[in-house]
């Protein structure tokens, strides 16, 4: 298990260095942010306009939140095959530019649809089974479903970049390659996830402390103040979403191949995609 933990710990570093290579690589994340909240609004405003929930959650409601959960994915996964595609290039020892990332996820459209639309069915099933009506066995088997679903697709992405294959052969290819990395995948997902964690609850802690400090001295100081530390924060965010597309991307290369990628010849980390015996 040691093992295990030191190749992922060497494989996440692996992943910041390929985002120290390519920082433009961050814009996919916010490119994907945005549009996320652009879907939320366009879903959010008319149906607070409108009442559509006045009445309970029927089955109208449950289309829409068909509806809303298909877009979301869908954007969310165009722009993760956008970024993964952009760090295979990377990997290989290329130079990728946005457009190469935007240029690989739009060559895969029809399965990211695909994928989108079983997302959606398993993410509409999961908060039914989270629903604050259930009990409380039922809401914890949605969350180990939740959390199983997680890592079984954690592979998804780069699969469906990688091979041309539809999303159902993706989401069985991402299945079987949890199998040969699960160890990997795990430790990946939860080390940079508590990781960022501390990092995000460290920094809104010591942002609430430096507005406090600077509205002693002026208002219009703790505005800016709030502000900086406000983005500094969302930096954060997209910094980890970054690097767990790029670990996804550098975990498939492990998996598949086991070979050291050109960008990491001669480096301290070429060991991590060597045989293990």
């Amino acid at each position: 298990m040691f093992e295990k933990f030191s190749r992922s710990w060497d494989m996440v570093k692996a992943s910041a260095a390929v985002l120290r290579s390519d920082r433009e690589l961050m814009l996919f994340p916010v490119l994907s942010g945005l549009a996320t909240l652009l879907v939320l609004a366009s879903f959010a405003l008319p149906t607070f306009a409108l009442g559509l929930f006045s009445d309970g959650f029927g089955v109208a409601g449950a289309m829409l939140a068909f509806a809303f959960y298909f877009c979301t994915y869908s954007v969310m996964i165009f722009f993760n095959c956008a970024l993964v595609g952009a760090a295979m290039i990377r990997l290989e020892g290329g130079d990728p530019t946005l457009a190469d990332g935007f240029a690989a996820a739009r060559a895969r459209l029809g399965p990211i649809f695909g994928y989108a639309a079983i997302a959606a069915t398993v993410g509409v099933l999961l908060q039914a089974l989270k629903g604050k009506d259930n009990n409380f066995i039922v809401r914890l088997i949605g969350s180990g479903a939740g959390m199983a679903w997680t890592l079984a697709t954690f592979l998804v992405v780069p699969v469906l970049v990688s091979r041309d294959i539809g999303p159902v052969d993706a989401l069985r290819q991402s299945i079987a390659l949890l199998k040969r990395t699960w160890g990997e995948n795990a430790v990946g997902q939860v080390g940079i996830g508590a990781a960022f964690g501390l990092l995000s609850v460290g920094a809104v802690m010591l942002s609430v402390l430096l507005v406090v400090l600077a509205a002693q001295a002026s208002a219009a100081l703790a505005i800016v103040v709030g502000v900086a530390c406000l983005l500094g924060v969302l930096l954060l965010g997209v910094y980890q979403a970054a690097l767990t597309g790029i670990y996804s991307a550098v975990l498939y290369r492990y998996a598949m191949s086991h070979e050291v990628p050109p960008a990491f010849q001669g480096t301290d980390i070429a060991h991590v995609f060597a045989a293990r015996r």
